[in-house]
């Protein structure tokens, strides 16, 4: 077993590892849990969120175990890393691994539950939300400066971004699901756009989003909004014929 336990909460240390211990039994389940469950536990009066990595296979059991790190302890770093880097993201707890003869058997990332008032998603699915266009600048805002940190999202979609609306009336932004992120020096014109690119369908929404990131950024609004809506319906295209594949795969399965 391999236990890390953030230095906040060292005395927290047994109550958290018997959460783990017991997360078969206990807990609440936070979302539909089809690839990874998440369960919320109580932590002296304060909640908390496990999330339970799917197992892997036997592939990456092994990889796990002796070439890379786990999801879970990803997780915890680069949470970690993203605070030092002033980012918001839930508060990193713990992580733990698991391992047998093989490699990884299973693993566990542990970190502060945030109740947000909303996410991305309802931005896309909802035109009419409250105050989103100026929720959607603020979010365009804060994509900027994460790349100006260096920071690439490699999971920046709809569900991943958590929005919290602040005592001033502005916007909060919390990044969830870190197990897959890089960290540069600096990133390309062309390196920032792909990373936008999953996170809408509509063509009126990048049109707002590239708006806001040439306040920022040194190119023409003309040149963000081409080459971003050019990425965003390539990565659409993929995503529909890869979903268009799986159903056939599925029917011939029948």
């Amino acid at each position: 077993m391999n236990f890390k336990v953030n230095a906040i909460f060292k005395n927290n240390t047994d109550s958290i590892l018997d959460s783990i211990k017991d997360f078969n039994n206990a807990g609440i389940l936070f979302g539909n849990g089809d690839r990874n469950k998440i369960k919320l536990f109580d932590l002296n009066g304060k909640t908390i969120n496990i999330k339970s990595f799917k197992i892997p296979n036997l592939i990456n059991k092994v990889a796990y175990r002796y070439f890379r790190k786990s999801k879970a302890r990803r997780s915890f770093e680069y949470a970690t890393i993203l605070l030092e880097k002033g980012i918001g993201t839930p508060e990193p707890i713990a992580f733990l691994e698991n391992f047998n003869s093989i490699g990884l058997k299973d693993s566990y990332y542990v970190s502060e539950h945030l109740n947000a008032d909303l996410t991305y998603r309802e931005l896309v699915e909802v035109p009419d939300y409250p105050d989103r266009d100026n929720i959607l600048r603020q979010f365009t805002k804060f994509s900027f400066d994460l790349h100006e940190k260096g920071i690439e999202f490699l999971d920046h979609s709809p569900g991943n971004t958590l929005i919290k609306k602040n005592a001033n009336g502005n916007y909060d932004f919390f990044l969830v699901d870190l197990n897959r992120m890089e960290f540069h020096t600096t990133m390309s014109f062309e390196t920032r756009m792909k990373n936008l690119c999953r996170l809408t369908p509509l063509k009126e929404m990048v049109a707002t989003m590239s708006n806001e990131y040439a306040k920022y950024y040194n190119e023409p609004e003309e040149k963000i909004f081409n080459t971003l809506w050019k990425d965003t319906s390539d990565f659409q295209e993929k995503f529909y014929r890869k979903k268009r594949l799986k159903k056939k795969l599925k029917f011939w399965k029948k």
